[in-house]
């Protein structure tokens, strides 16, 4: 659960990132406030928002069990601990 909330973060995080690269790349000055005007951030975080909404589909729509599985939980057999798993 946690590497899924950090991925989305780090997903969230891309659009600045690039921008802070391209202030570095064009030498405006990264921490310089007139280099991250309102409208810019609004722009970015726009961006982000969409990119964190189309990972979360692709998250939904490619990652789990397939359709019509039934989870079996762990259990013990002859003494051993036998992992869940789907089926």
């Amino acid at each position: 659960m946690i590497r899924t909330v950090l991925t989305e973060i780090g997903i969230f995080l891309i659009p600045f990132a690039v921008y802070a690269g391209f202030l570095i790349a064009t030498r405006a000055g990264v921490a310089l406030p007139a280099s991250w005007p309102l409208d810019m951030l609004a722009k970015l975080t726009l961006a982000a928002l969409l990119l964190v909404i189309v990972s979360f589909v692709l998250l939904a729509e490619y990652t789990g069990a397939p359709p019509n599985s039934t989870y079996v939980p762990a259990h013990i057999e002859n003494g051993r601990l036998v992992p869940g798993a789907e089926k």
